[in-house]
């Protein structure tokens, strides 16, 4: 009698129990893998943008504070000259544009990283007088950036040409 009570109030699970509740984990966690794939690679595009709209904005201020010393007389235009910056590094040092600013003016505080860049090749750069999808810099100025990354966005279009 005693052996039979003790089976009746034993609690647990068995085999089979737990072989049902394992599969179904897997099955739960093998349709969330992917959603959470996407969301990396969304987050990773949002930085995209936000690095190539902050890079793209800095480098317009660049040309547009050179316009302005020029229209003030503050520095003379040079025949040729285009006004965009000649390296990133300009944007991080800053200029003082001939007295336009009491100070040197920076547009970057650091270069933002692309956040699709396997192989460390950075940014891909153009100039004023390239078309507006080489990937051939001609090396006076920058007056554009990209991403070298030959990877497919979420939205079908390659990462090079936004």
């Amino acid at each position: 009698m005693m052996v039979g009570r003790l089976w009746k109030n034993q609690q647990g699970l068995t085999l089979i129990e737990m072989l049902i509740a394992v599969t179904i984990l897997a099955i739960l966690a093998s349709a969330v893998i992917p959603f959470a794939e996407v969301n990396v690679k969304r987050t990773k595009e949002l930085e995209l943008r936000r690095s190539l709209r902050l890079m793209r904005t800095a480098i317009d201020d660049y040309k547009a504070d050179y316009d302005k010393a020029v229209a003030q007389k503050k520095i003379s235009a040079v025949v040729g000259e285009t006004g965009y910056p000649e390296s990133l590094d300009i944007l991080l040092e800053g200029t003082d544009w001939g007295g336009l600013y009491p100070y040197k003016r920076k547009y970057l505080r650091r270069l933002p990283r692309d956040p699709f860049d396997k192989y460390g090749d950075g940014w891909g750069l153009r100039a004023y007088e390239d078309d507006h999808d080489s990937t051939i810099w001609g090396g006076n100025d920058i007056y554009d950036v990209y991403s070298q990354s030959d990877l497919t966005a979420l939205d079908g279009t390659p990462y090079n040409t936004w």
